[in-house]
């Protein structure tokens, strides 16, 4: 379990980027986060990650937690198992080289998420939803009980973001807590147990996927019209989410 309690951060004094922020993420559950750009989404959780030290309130969790940055290709020629073992830092130590325990749990994160064979290619050389899957699995390669994701779908065609939707899906059904930020409603109606919408400092509101996903609540958030849609799949009722681009709310 992941808990924020009473959270607040900002990088000046006085200047909050969100404050009063009080969220669970139960394993086993996802929990997307959405909202305007500058808004706080990517400093919510990298004080969640432990990345940043919020300014007032505590962050706990029960164990540590794998935090997945947006791909963005890399500097150095890492082999992409090279970058998966990094993952292992905690389990190897700060001076100490990988075992074979490390490299067979390097090489099965990377089967787990349908990457492992490009074990050997270079980091850079690989798509971006290729990168993405590959930074998935260095966080699954620390025996992380719980995932905090910024924008794990940003830049990837539809079929990979399908592929990353699919493989996180699977891992909350194995027990894994799940927390991430999406520019996309559609996906966070089909992924998550519950919601946090970031509309400003003093407009931060949490609620289950199904109550806060609305047309009012996201044409209020994103001052664009937003509809929803009720459609059947497999004999379930589903939502989808249609924007009218140029109805923006006055």
């Amino acid at each position: 379990m992941l808990e924020l309690d009473d959270v607040g951060f900002g990088y000046e004094p006085g200047a909050w980027v969100f404050r009063h922020l009080s969220l669970t993420v139960p394993s086993g559950s996802i929990t997307a986060v959405l909202g305007p750009n500058g808004r706080g989404k990517t400093t919510l959780v990298r004080c969640a990650a432990g990345l940043l030290k919020p300014r007032e309130g505590v962050v706990t969790h029960d164990g540590p937690i794998g935090f997945v940055p947006q791909a963005r290709g890399g500097a150095f020629a890492y082999r992409a198992v090279d970058m998966v073992l990094m993952g292992r830092v905690r389990q190897v130590g700060l001076f100490a080289s990988p075992g074979r325990d490390d490299r067979v749990a390097a090489i099965d994160a990377m089967e787990r998420t349908g990457v492992g064979h490009l074990r050997d290619r270079q980091f850079p050389t690989l798509s971006g939803g290729e990168q993405q899957l590959v930074l998935i699995a260095r966080a699954l390669a620390s025996d992380c009980p719980m995932l905090v994701l910024d924008e794990p779908s940003t830049g990837l065609d539809l079929h990979n973001q399908a592929q990353i939707l699919s493989l996180l899906r699977k891992l909350v059904a194995d027990g894994m807590g799940v927390l991430l930020t999406t520019h996309h409603p559609d996906q966070a109606l089909f992924l998550a147990d519950s919601v946090l919408l970031m509309g400003g400092p003093d407009d931060v509101r949490t609620g289950p996927a199904a109550e806060l996903l609305t047309d009012a609540e996201l044409s209020r958030l994103y001052a664009i019209d937003v509809h929803t849609l009720t459609y059947e799949q497999n004999g379930n009722e589903r939502r989808a989410i249609v924007t009218r681009y140029g109805d923006e709310l006055d």
